[in-house]
């Protein structure tokens, strides 16, 4: 009679059954990451304004993303440029404000340029997009750049990336790789006993 060994095959199929799970979360979060930017999508849609922070104390909530908002820029408390693209899809960089609203603060991105130069912009009223990123978590994308800036690439909801059906796939076939190479490895273990 052919011997399996007890504890490397509870390792083996505990480890695959593992790798199972976590494909099946994976394709979870596949429809959660689709839930999403249909979210997502309706809110740029919507034109519904949001406030911006979200809260008094600077805060910001994830159904406010990609809502149109509008404040007053008070005071700008500090300046940056990131690398960034233009909404002709050129390389350059994007250019941030943090300002002061009555909210509390905010990134602002301002426009687009091939310099890192900040543009002589003292703030004013900020009409824009509420998206991911910044200080804060998420900042607002003016809808018109200020000072001779180009305009940056708009925000699009269907760009976050939904990889997690492939990651499900690699988790299966991990599973069945394990499960395989363990199989190949009883079966010439028992070749040699014969």
């Amino acid at each position: 009679m052919k011997r399996i060994p007890i504890i490397a095959t509870i390792v083996v199929l505990a480890a695959a059954a593992v790798m199972v799970a976590l494909g099946i979360w994976q394709l979870g979060r596949a429809d959660e990451k689709a839930a999403m930017i249909e979210q997502y999508s309706a809110a740029l849609e919507s034109g519904e304004l949001q406030p911006f922070p979200a809260d008094e104390g600077g805060a910001f909530s994830e159904d406010d993303l990609f809502h149109p908002t509008a404040f007053e820029c008070t005071e700008i408390l500090s300046r940056e440029a990131i690398s960034g693209r233009s909404a002709r899809g050129q390389s350059g960089y994007a250019h941030i404000a943090r300002c002061q609203t009555g909210r509390g603060p905010a990134d602002v991105k301002l426009g687009w340029s091939l310099s890192p130069q900040a543009p002589d912009w003292n703030g004013g009223v900020v009409e824009g997009l509420i998206v991911r990123g910044g200080q804060d978590g998420a900042r607002v994308q003016l809808h018109e750049p200020v000072a001779g800036l180009a305009p940056l690439a708009k925000p699009d909801p269907g760009d976050l990336p939904n990889n997690h059906l492939a990651y499900a796939g690699q988790w299966f076939f991990f599973a069945l790789t394990a499960l395989l190479i363990y199989g190949f490895a009883l079966r010439s273990r028992w070749r040699k006993q014969d």
